[in-house]
């Protein structure tokens, strides 16, 4: 389907292109969210006679972006989750808790539209997730996901919070291998000369030294 773009898509086109998409596409996504107008005669004609509008609003909300995009780019957000011990969540986080986080951290009017998530975050870990404040002003915000506040800070200082619990184990087990059964182990055992004294054969009654 060829359509006209009201705003910037990425990867298709600017204000005012005409692009060729998936049917698909333009029905489900680009006419019912007002991206788009399909390319025909009166459309075309309706779209160059409000081409200075559209523009103008855009360039209003981009500067609006601009401005919020200050206080957002490079903020980071921390979500406890529950994991194993090889780092897989008991579940994900999702578009909406990423959401819910931002808002909750003082970014207001931050909606699921949008956060840039592919794919949801199934392990602990630091993440950089997009935010498209407009079809022209993207963000980078830090999830920091983590099962205690304490993992989670280290994890901001760069510290892999899985591998060094690995190591830390690896160490008491080492540790563990070198001591004692029991701490009377040593005090209960026979002295070495007396287990060969035990062992001995015993010399014959009236034998000659």
């Amino acid at each position: 389907m060829d359509i006209i773009l009201l705003e910037r898509i990425e990867k298709l086109g600017g204000i005012g292109d005409v692009v060729t998409v998936k049917n698909g596409f333009a029905r489900n996504y680009l006419l019912p969210n007002n991206k788009a107008l399909r390319a025909n005669d009166a459309n075309r004609k309706l779209f160059e006679a409000n081409r200075a509008k559209i523009e103008a609003d855009n360039a209003e909300r981009r500067t609006a972006a601009e401005g919020r995009a200050k206080d957002i780019d490079g903020k980071q957000v921390v979500l406890i989750r529950q994991a194993s011990n090889t780092g897989q969540l008991y579940g994900s986080v999702s578009v909406r808790d990423i959401v819910d986080a931002l808002v909750e951290d003082g970014a207001a009017n931050i909606t699921k539209a949008m956060i840039e998530l592919e794919r949801p975050i199934k392990s602990l870990g630091l993440f950089d997730v997009k935010v498209r404040l407009h079809p022209e002003v993207t963000v980078t915000v830090g999830v920091n996901v983590a099962r205690s506040p304490d993992e989670a800070e280290m994890q901001s200082q760069g510290i892999d919070v899985i591998a060094a619990m690995f190591e830390e184990e690896q160490a008491e087990a080492a540790a563990a291998a070198l001591e004692p059964d029991s701490e009377d182990e040593y005090d209960d055992a026979t002295p070495p000369s007396e287990v060969a004294a035990e062992e001995a054969p015993a010399a014959d009654e009236g034998e000659e030294a």
